[in-house]
């Protein structure tokens, strides 16, 4: 595959693999042999074992989807502010898919860092960061979307071609969702930290409405209000109570 993103670094040493088990795994690799630049990305056609939020597998069909890591050196900032990088991450994907859909009000950022259209899954993103000391080292960004593929094993699945009924080059939808992403990073190291928080509570699935989550293997209502600097979740549930939860505590009840 060929892409020729119009970035400064990100996506300039590129690396195409037909198939591998994780691009995740395949970046860290390049990192332990000190052989990847600020930027450089993996990309391949087939990912045989990648990994989700939660432990879970992300499944694709070969050669139809968009499945790429991204190697970043985000020294500026602390470890305290890895969800920083999240929030920059996903909406750097929210905006991608936004040149291709519109300002569709369905397309969201489903907390932490998954694209939703609807209450159906498109993309996803795993943010594996290595620290030293109080700042973070190396980020790999892996980031999965569906294109092309028609058939998915759950409902709640879809994909850019069965939204729009249409077929993509995934060499030109990759070069574009480098560019978002360099974009939306060049932002987070500027320091513009309060249009990032500000963009990501727009874009985010079911912010100030009221529905139904699960905590503690229990069914409540409750209305997501915001979100911490680190990553919680704050929702205001039915009984006046505001609690914050971290990614193992909460569960949407579609």
């Amino acid at each position: 595959m060929v892409i020729s993103p119009q970035t400064l670094f990100t996506g300039r040493q590129l690396i195409w693999l037909p198939e591998c088990p994780s691009t995740n795994s395949e970046a860290q690799a390049l990192l332990v042999q000190n052989r990847a630049s600020d930027g450089c990305t993996v990309i391949t056609g087939y990912q045989s074992q990648g990994r989700g939020q939660r432990g879970n597998q992300w499944h694709v069909a070969p050669g139809e989807n968009l499945t790429l890591s991204v190697i970043w050196q985000p020294t500026f900032l602390a470890a305290s502010q890895q969800f920083l990088l999240s929030q920059a991450v996903a909406l750097a994907v929210h905006d991608w898919a936004s040149t291709l859909l519109g300002p569709d009000p369905k397309l969201k950022v489903k907390w932490p860092n998954d694209l939703y259209f609807g209450n159906q899954k498109f993309g996803g993103i795993l943010i594996e960061n290595s620290l030293s000391g109080p700042k973070i080292q190396h980020s790999i960004v892996g980031i999965g979307l569906n294109i092309n593929q028609q058939q998915f094993p759950i409902a709640t699945a879809t994909s850019l071609g069965q939204l729009t009924g249409r077929a993509y080059a995934l060499d030109v939808l990759a070069a574009r969702l480098l560019e978002c992403l360099e974009r939306r990073y060049l932002q987070l190291r500027a320091g513009q930290i309060s249009t990032l928080r500000a963009d990501y509570l727009k874009a985010l699935y079911r912010y100030q409405e009221t529905h139904f989550f699960e905590v503690d293997g229990q069914r409540v209502e409750g209305q997501i209000v915001g979100v911490e600097e680190d990553g919680r979740l704050a929702v205001a549930l039915s009984a006046q109570e505001l609690r914050r939860f971290g990614m193992q505590e909460i569960r949407h009840v579609v």
